[in-house]
């Protein structure tokens, strides 16, 4: 039966056979249809991942901020002919703070199969080394930067630390150093926070401590994909 595939990629490298199960890199080499983010990168990944599937019969739809949501149940005719699909991501698994999450809806509401694959997913690996609570956590995506609306926020995160909810966030890359300064300038000293940085890369690096003791140190996050906690 065809069905939607939720295909994940590597955060950053090119080890597929350390981080991709043989059973997602087989389900890849199956497919014909796909939808993605970005035609070139999702190209470029399946060429490295299977050199020898021919790229001219591969069928990519488009998936991203500028996508009409009126053309979205076209992206799902394929299965109408038996044809499954994969979505794919840019980075890690797709739907979480990641596009696909509307064609998953749309897909269940036509009664199509979805199957998830197990792949890296940076939120639950961050959230795995930090040493916070793994049994209550909310993950609040990006934070808005709308300055009342932030602020609003950060007190909210903080009554949810207080109740002994793990709080999870991330922000683009080349705004990591202001993210930073402004978790030192907001949370109380004590408060705990784990910085995830460049997640199953070589140049990985997990710390957790005090904002206190944050607050001495300077790493160095800019343009460094990572995942803040706090607890």
């Amino acid at each position: 039966m065809a069905a939607i595939y939720l295909l994940p990629n590597t955060l950053g490298q090119d080890n597929f056979d350390t981080i991709l199960p043989k059973d997602v890199v087989a389900i890849v080499n199956s497919l014909t249809y796909f939808i993605v983010e970005n035609e070139k990168t999702a190209r470029a990944y399946i060429k490295r991942l299977l050199p020898d599937k021919n790229q001219r019969e591969l069928r990519l739809e488009i998936l991203d901020k500028q996508t009409d949501p009126l053309d979205l149940p076209g992206f799902l005719d394929p299965i109408k002919n038996g044809h499954s699909i994969g979505i794919l991501s840019e980075a890690g698994v797709p739907c979480v703070a990641d596009p696909g999450a509307t064609i998953v809806s749309i897909a269940h509401r036509k009664g199509i199969e979805v199957r998830p694959c197990v792949g890296p997913s940076s939120i639950l690996l961050a959230l795995m080394a930090s040493g916070f609570n793994g049994q209550q956590f909310a993950f609040r995506g990006y934070l808005p930067h709308d300055r009342p609306i932030r602020k609003r926020v950060y007190q909210a995160m903080q009554k949810d630390i207080r109740d002994g909810i793990t709080q999870i966030f991330m922000e683009t890359p080349y705004r990591n150093g202001k993210l930073l300064e402004e978790l030192m300038n907001t949370l109380h000293p004590e408060t705990k926070l784990c910085i995830a940085v460049d997640i199953t890369l070589d140049s990985e690096y997990i710390k957790t401590q005090t904002v206190a003791k944050w607050s001495l140190e300077h790493p160095d996050l800019h343009k460094r994909p990572a995942i803040f906690l706090i607890d």
